[in-house]
């Protein structure tokens, strides 16, 4: 494939189109950070949700046409592949999206099942919906994949993959990403400076450390598993928060920091005052919070800048059937992935006005045998859901929104 084959889709040509007649040439405020070009900054949270992350790259493509940049990124599993690389691709105040699609195009999502013929096959009856007779017998195939290696492939290809894309950027290790990532200057709308830091330019990228139990947003909490964590490549923090369980092997790191120093750290970002582990294992943050959408929350009214949030699908429409053991297991799965990410918005109900949701429609998020068009079938999705979303947006309204919710009592 090739990045044309994305962006010269009739309906996405279509939508930009229609973005351009109707928030481009009026510009249309979204945040109150600019930058010397014109360009408008915002947070940006991406949910996981395995391959259908094709369509948040439609999504900040849609937001880059509109000339929108991203200061803090952040994400769960294949939001925290997204966010990883519209960090690590270019500097904040380039378009990133079409040199992302680019990557997309000329990858074989099918070399990420990296696991032996029997795992190939197992993967393929799965996302196939093969028959419960034909689904047992292929799972009594890998029950060795899953008692010795916990997983099915070993994500060791993705891993190589993701840090060869990096490399190409001149990032390889974590002290590149950060110079990468620093902005240009930037100002208020009243013309006044604003820092980096102020603005709140940083990587989120939320894994789980079941080891201890631990929600870890890396890099912020690289410290606790690294001791020269600088020289960390991003690549294996991405590789952690996408080890979705049983089909990727879980992610690993030895010879965890120890000492006085190291349980200071520990039990100030992870609340854990325990025996240091000597290793941890990481699976899919996606088991903790599969849409962190806290990641740059501020009580800051009215905010210089909006949080935007996008979510893979449309959830919760009606009530799940639980009629065997394997739907069971199902929603205990999703209830305790969801349920803290659910809390938070009933709390904050201005994130009503900043969360979008991309309609998947039937894709397997699992499908990494996915044909073309249906690829391009979810990145188009996204723009469409992007395009909406900024059509529907009012950034005064929002901002008065929460002036009046910070000063009205809490029940």
């Amino acid at each position: 494939m090739k990045i044309k084959d994305f962006v010269s889709d009739a309906q996405v040509v279509k939508q930009i189109t229609r973005l351009n007649q109707k928030f481009v040439r009026k510009k249309v405020k979204v945040s109150d950070i600019l930058d010397a070009q014109g360009h408008q900054y915002v947070d940006l949270v991406m949910e996981g949700g395995g391959v259908l992350g094709i369509a948040l790259v439609g999504y900040t493509y849609a937001l880059e046409k509109a000339g929108i940049r991203f200061l803090g990124v952040g994400g769960t599993s294949a939001g925290a592949i997204n966010a990883l690389l519209v960090a690590g691709v270019g500097r904040p105040n380039e378009a990133k999206s079409e040199k992302i699609l680019g990557i997309l195009a000329a990858l074989d999502m099918f070399s990420f099942v990296d696991g032996d013929d029997d795992a190939e096959d197992f993967c393929r009856a799965m996302v196939n919906k093969a028959g419960k007779l034909r689904l047992m017998l292929k799972g009594w195939q890998v029950i060795d994949n899953l008692t010795e290696r916990l997983g099915l492939n070993p994500g060791k290809t993705f891993l190589e993959w993701l840090t060869s894309q990096l490399k190409k950027y001149g990032v390889t290790t974590l002290a590149e990403l950060e110079q990468q990532m620093k902005p240009p200057s930037l100002h208020t709308r009243d013309g006044d400076a604003i820092s980096a830091r102020k603005a709140g330019a940083k990587l989120a990228l939320v894994a789980a450390d079941i080891s201890t139990e631990t929600k870890v947003v890396f890099p912020e909490m690289a410290p606790l598993y690294w001791r020269k964590y600088k020289q960390v490549n991003p690549a294996c923090f991405v590789r952690a928060s996408m080890s979705i369980p049983a089909f990727f092997e879980p992610y690993r790191i030895k010879e965890i920091p120890q000492g006085l120093e190291a349980a200071r750290l520990w039990d100030k970002h992870a609340g854990y005052d325990g025996h240091l582990p000597e290793e941890v294992v990481f699976v899919d943050g996606g088991i903790m919070s599969n849409f962190p959408i806290t990641l740059f929350h501020s009580d800051e009214a009215p905010p210089l800048a909006p949080t935007f949030g996008v979510k893979l699908g449309v959830e919760r429409m009606r009530p799940r059937e639980v009629e065997s053991f394997g739907s069971l297991l199902g929603g205990v799965f999703d209830a305790a992935r969801h349920c803290a990410d659910y809390d938070f918005l009933i709390q904050n109900p201005d994130y009503e006005h900043l969360v979008t949701f991309i309609r998947t429609g039937e894709h397997n998020w699992l499908d990494f045998f996915m044909k073309d068009d249906a690829k391009v079938d979810l990145f188009r999705r996204g723009v469409e859901a992007g395009v909406e979303f900024l059509l529907g947006f009012d950034w005064g309204d929002y901002k008065d929104l929460r002036v009046r919710l910070k000063n009205s009592p809490r029940s």
